[in-house]
C-alpha cells in the first residue's frame, strides 16, 4: 500500500513521488506521480500533481536529490492531476523555467469544458452520479487549488523543434540541460501528451501513455499510443532506457520487467481489439450501451485494467473502440445506434441525356 506523497528512491538524484487513485464518490481527486530529478545543477520536476498536501511533497523531493541552483518543470499533459501544482516553478528560489504542450493549452486554461465534453458522450452508456455539466465541475472542484501556469510558462512549441535520436529511434522533441533531458512528443493519450527521457539515469518516464490497453479520452489516438509503447520497449531492449516509471502505477520496473510491461500493454490492446471486432462483425448496427455492457464483460474475461478503472472511463473506451473500428453514429441523438458507413459506389447513370446521341 502506498500514499500520498510517499517518495520512491531512484537513486541520490532521483526520486519518484507518489500520487493516488481517483475517487470521485468520496471527493478525492487523483493525483499523478512525479518524477524529481537532478541534473548538473538543474532541478528537474516532470508533472506536479495537484493538492495543497502534495505540494508539501515535492518541496521535500526537491530538498532529497541535491542542491540546485536552477530549475525546470515539465508538463507531460494538461490534465488536472498533472498541473495543478505548477506555478511550484514560482517558489523554488532559483531561476525556474516551465513548459506545456501547446496542443493542450484550451483544457488547461477551461478544463470543465474539456471533461464536459467527455462526459456527455458517454451520457446513457455509464451511471454518471450527476448531469454531465455537473461532473464536469465536480472533476475541477475536487482538484483545487488549480495553477496551471507559473510566471515563466512557456510552450514547448516556442522551441525549435528538434529530431532527436536514441538509440536506433528517431524522435522529435526538445532537448535541456545540454541533453541530458529529452522531452519526446506522443501525442496518445491525449492531443498534447509528450514522454521524457532522463539519459544520465537512464529513466523514461511514460506519464499516462501507458494508463491501460486503450485510450479513453475524447483526444486520444490509439495508434499513437500503440507506437510509443513500442519505441520506448525499443529503447529497453537497446539499453538506452533501465527504467521506467509512469503516471499512476505507483510501481519502478527495471530493464526486462519493463519490456514485459510494455509487452503486456501492446497484446493486451490487440487483443481488446480483436474481442471488440467480434462483438460487432455480425451486427448491422450497434448500439453503443450494449456493446459498452458487453465490452465491459471482455476487460474482466481478458483480465484488462488500467489506471483509475470505473465505469465511466470504461464507456469511454467503447466508444473509441467502435470508431477505431470504423463505425459511425447514425445522429446526435444519446445511444444512437452506430453503424459501417456504406462504401460501394452508386451505380453510374447510364440513361441518355436530353441531345445527346443514342449510342451504337
Amino acid at each position: 500500500m502506498t500514499a500520498l506523497g510517499d517518495l520512491i528512491e531512484i537513486d541520490d538524484r532521483t526520486v519518484l513521488v507518489l500520487g493516488r487513485e481517483l475517487d470521485i464518490e468520496h471527493d478525492q481527486p487523483d493525483v499523478a506521480n512525479v518524477l524529481v530529478h537532478n541534473t548538473g545543477d538543474t532541478l528537474v520536476l516532470v508533472d506536479t500533481g495537484v493538492t495543497t498536501a502534495f505540494r508539501t511533497a515535492l518541496h521535500e523531493a526537491a530538498g532529497r536529490v541535491g542542491h540546485y541552483s536552477r530549475a525546470l518543470v515539465l508538463t507531460t499533459h494538461g490534465h488536472p492531476d498533472h498541473v495543478g501544482n505548477n506555478d511550484l516553478a514560482d517558489e523554488l528560489g532559483v531561476p525556474a523555467e516551465h513548459y506545456v504542450p501547446a496542443p493542450d493549452l484550451d483544457q488547461m486554461r477551461d478544463p470543465a469544458s474539456y471533461w464536459l465534453r467527455s462526459f456527455e458522450r458517454v451520457t446513457g452508456l455509464a451511471p454518471l452520479p450527476v448531469p454531465p455539466a455537473a461532473l464536469a465541475e465536480k472533476v475541477v472542484q475536487i482538484c483545487q487549488p488549480m495553477k496551471p501556469f507559473c510566471s515563466t510558462t512557456r510552450t514547448y512549441e516556442e522551441r525549435p523543434p528538434e529530431r532527436i535520436r536514441i538509440g536506433s529511434l528517431r524522435f522529435s522533441g526538445w532537448t535541456f540541460a545540454d541533453g541530458a533531458v529529452r522531452v519526446l512528443r506522443s501525442h496518445g493519450h491525449c492531443a498534447g501528451h509528450v514522454i521524457v527521457h532522463l539519459g544520465d539515469c537512464g529513466v523514461l518516464h511514460l506519464s499516462d501513455e501507458g494508463n491501460g490497453a486503450w485510450g479513453a479520452m475524447a483526444d486520444a489516438d490509439q495508434l499513437k499510443i500503440q507506437t510509443v509503447l513500442g519505441a520506448v520497449a525499443v529503447l529497453f531492449e537497446e539499453e538506452q532506457a533501465a527504467i521506467l516509471t509512469d503516471g499512476h502505477t505507483f510501481s519502478v520496473r527495471r530493464g526486462p520487467e519493463a519490456v514485459a510491461h510494455l509487452e503486456g500493454l501492446l497484446e493486451q490492446g490487440t487483443a481488446l481489439q480483436a474481442a471488440a471486432l467480434g462483438l460487432t462483425t455480425d451486427e448491422q448496427q450497434v448500439r453503443p450501451s450494449a456493446f459498452t455492457t458487453q465490452y465491459t464483460q471482455a476487460l474482466t474475461d481478458l483480465g484488462i485494467g488500467g489506471a483509475n478503472p470505473n465505469p465511466v472511463f470504461t464507456a469511454m473506451m467503447a466508444l473509441n473502440q467502435l470508431h477505431e473500428l470504423g463505425l459511425r453514429p447514425e445522429s446526435d441523438e444519446v445511444d444512437t445506434p452506430w453503424s459501417r458507413p456504406t462504401l460501394h459506389s452508386p451505380a453510374p447513370d447510364l440513361s441518355p441525356r436530353p441531345g445527346s446521341r443514342p449510342r451504337q
